[in-house]
């Protein structure tokens, strides 16, 4: 799934939507003492209130926000997996009888409890439903025939939520005109702050593939790697946090950690070219030939194939391995690339990288940036100096 693939069925959780039916929820409340489960519960969705369901639909689309690769993950099922969770999900999806789905459900609760001990108690819910997505009209048909013709997707969505101790307060009652201390024992569980969940099957276009599922991790660039392989059985991921680091690590490898600003900005400029020029949807992919490419063409000199693929082997161990060129680019903010020094961080977007170089004089080194403007520091505009000679660059 890509960001526009998530972003289509998330903006469908919401109040009277008839592109999205939920048929049944089923939520399991776990102790975190014992490990074990307390209780569950199964209801239609549409028998609870219209408040509880604008809570759990809030929830759902919490859960499936965020970045592709940095919160949502779409994991490949690792084939022949012990008591496997595509299997298992899959039988709930085709389940037709409630109570079915629901024994397939605790299967996949089990499998958590197996992994740890939670430090909350917490409740997971299941829901299963249909998305439905009309076709794509051409030019000249009517609204009615958009809604004639549709793609309908069976799910099944879940979501962990920890409790959370009800608050202590201090009320005053009116009738009796007298303070009262509140007591409330029942645990409050925070649909606000998700800590994770899924989507199954993993949608792309108007497919459903079951081969896939999205997994959401309850923090940015925090995945939980145990639920990912012992839960879900998904192979190894890679976040956008790790490419980039990779990719770093494997050009310092391949130009020794020797490389001036001006040049640096010329790969990213490269990669944002790609991307740009790129007529697919999904973002490509750099392989280590098109690294190669990409130094070659940002003018770094030396370079080889034999460079730059044990370059991957080392850094990686897959010379065939494949980065995503949007989690290798910095966004283009102004706070996007932080040049650190001993006195001082400053942060500069792409673009401007090419205006920053490193000097020496006499001796010692500096740092210039080149500006168009008058530069101005807590309201004071600085006043321009003598330009010191004999700049080498670095």
């Amino acid at each position: 799934m890509n960001k526009k693939d998530v972003g289509n069925i998330r903006k469908q959780f919401k109040i009277n939507n008839d592109k999205l039916k939920i048929s049944d929820i089923f939520n399991v409340y776990i102790m975190k003492e014992s490990s074990e489960i307390f209780h569950s519960q199964s209801t239609p969705f549409a028998m609870l209130d219209q408040d509880q369901q604008e809570l759990f639909l809030s929830s759902f689309k919490k859960m499936l926000a965020g970045q592709m690769d940095e919160k949502l993950f779409e994991l490949k099922f690792k084939r022949d997996a012990e008591n496997s969770s595509q299997l298992i999900l899959h039988q709930g999806l085709l389940s037709n009888e409630v109570e079915d789905w629901k024994e397939q459900m605790l299967k996949i609760v089990e499998k958590m409890l197996a992994i740890r001990q939670y430090e909350k108690d917490i409740v997971v819910t299941f829901i299963r439903g249909e998305y439905i997505k009309p076709m794509k009209r051409s030019s000249g048909e009517s609204d009615e025939h958009e809604r004639d013709t549709v793609f309908s997707h069976s799910f099944i969505l879940s979501s962990i939520n920890n409790t959370q101790d009800p608050k202590k307060e201090l009320l005053f009652d009116y009738v009796d005109r007298e303070f009262k201390y509140n007591i409330v024992l029942d645990p409050i569980i925070n649909l606000q702050a998700p800590m994770g969940g899924f989507l199954f099957p993993c949608f792309t276009d108007n497919a459903a593939d079951v081969n896939h599922i999205l997994y959401a991790s309850g923090k940015v660039h925090e995945p939980d790697y145990a639920f990912i392989e012992d839960v879900l059985n998904g192979e190894e991921i890679m976040t956008a946090q790790d490419d980039k680091i990779v990719f770093e690590e494997i050009i310092k490898d391949v130009t020794g950690d020797q490389l001036n600003t001006g040049t640096l900005s010329n790969v990213y400029e490269e990669i944002n070219r790609m991307i740009t020029e790129n007529e697919e949807e999904e973002p490509p992919k750099l392989d280590s030939k098109d690294v190669e490419q990409v130094l070659k063409m940002s003018g770094v000199e030396d370079i080889s194939t034999e460079k730059v693929e044990f370059a991957f082997k080392k850094i990686i161990d897959d010379d065939k391995y494949e980065l995503k060129a949007s989690n290798i680019l910095p966004k283009f903010t102004s706070k996007s690339i932080k040049i650190s020094t001993k006195i001082a961080n400053i942060a500069i977007s792409p673009p401007d990288l090419r205006y920053v170089k490193q000097v020496e004089f006499s001796g010692k080194r500096y740092l210039m940036i080149e500006v168009e403007e008058d530069t101005v520091i807590e309201g004071f505009t600085m006043i321009p100096e003598a330009l010191f000679g004999n700049q080498k660059d670095e």
